[in-house]
């Protein structure tokens, strides 16, 4: 089977910085795929060389087979890619906008599409506005319609959610999920983690340009063995000792971790021993975020 996106050994230097050292992997027809990695980690500079936006130095990259270098159009073609910045016309309106990017592709008669798309992004009331007028949100709707005018094959998202609201974080996920349901490959890059847990079948862990885990997401959960038991106690009662290990959370609450509830039951005992009064507990089984930074601390 062809793959969706196939990355191999891909490099790129910006002066003194190596930005993408040796990535490989392969994306198939019909994932939804999260690439997660700090800052610098090299994330946009992959996204940047699928969109054809940057060289790589070596490597090669290919869309639904097609070559981003040698065969730039088909791969353009099969890509809808939804930036980080927002970039915007601010000589046309919404509707105006998706026709003329309609037009990049050769598409004539797509107003149904543009239609489809605007009401599941909630842009029709904004048809006729002017895109300089739009907030910051709805300029971050009309990318993603952009990226969807051509009804590509494969949807790149790169922090599609930054700086939004709760009710576009929703209708974008539900519309980008029915897409993903009827075939359409997605990548997604995202600091919010809870996201790509929730969305994505598999996840590669960039750092330093370099790919530091790659696998199932239900895999990678399995990964950390330790858990978390939130505490309220009484803060008064806490030794001194006990506040390097105790974590405070930004509500109140205490944070400590563990390995399994036999040791629980021993800090707890502990706890008791040092006279800290628990007033309450709640336990956390670990989630992506917890590996994410057991493996960044380990790469």
């Amino acid at each position: 089977m062809t793959a969706a996106i196939r990355v191999s050994d891909l490099h790129k230097r910006f002066r003194g910085t190596q930005a993408l050292d040796g990535v490989t992997l392969d994306i198939q027809p019909g994932e939804f795929f999260g690439l997660l990695g700090p800052n610098g980690a090299g994330k946009t500079t992959l996204i940047s060389i699928l969109a054809g936006l940057t060289r790589a130095d070596s490597g090669q990259v290919t869309v639904m087979g097609h070559d981003v270098v040698r065969d730039y159009r088909q791969a353009r073609r099969a890509l809808g890619v939804v930036p980080q910045e927002l970039v915007y016309d601010p000589f046309f309106n919404v509707r105006e906008t998706l026709d003329i990017q309609s037009g990049y592709f050769g598409l004539k008669h797509n107003g149904d599409w543009i239609d489809e798309i605007m009401h599941h992004l909630d842009l029709t009331p904004h048809a006729d506005k002017n895109t300089q007028s739009l907030s910051g949100g709805m300029k971050r709707r009309l990318l993603v319609a952009q990226a969807l005018v051509h009804k590509p094959p494969v949807i790149v998202l790169d922090e599609p959610t930054a700086g939004v609201d709760v009710d576009l974080r929703r209708s974008l996920w539900a519309f980008i999920s029915r897409l993903n349901r009827e075939g359409h490959t997605v990548l997604l890059t995202t600091h919010y983690l809870e996201e790509a847990e929730a969305l994505c079948g598999r996840i590669a862990m960039l750092k330093s340009g370099r790919v530091v885990a790659l696998d199932a997401t239900r895999n990678l959960l399995q990964l950390t063995h330790e858990h978390c038991a939130q505490l309220r106690i009484d803060a008064q009662t806490v030794p001194v000792v006990w506040r390097t290990r105790l974590q405070p959370g930004s509500d109140g609450s205490w944070r400590i971790n563990f390995g399994d509830y036999a040791e629980l039951e021993t800090l707890l005992a502990d706890l008791r021993l040092a006279g800290v009064r628990v007033l309450e507990m709640q336990l956390q089984e670990p989630d992506l975020e917890d590996v994410f930074t057991d493996i960044m601390k380990r790469a």
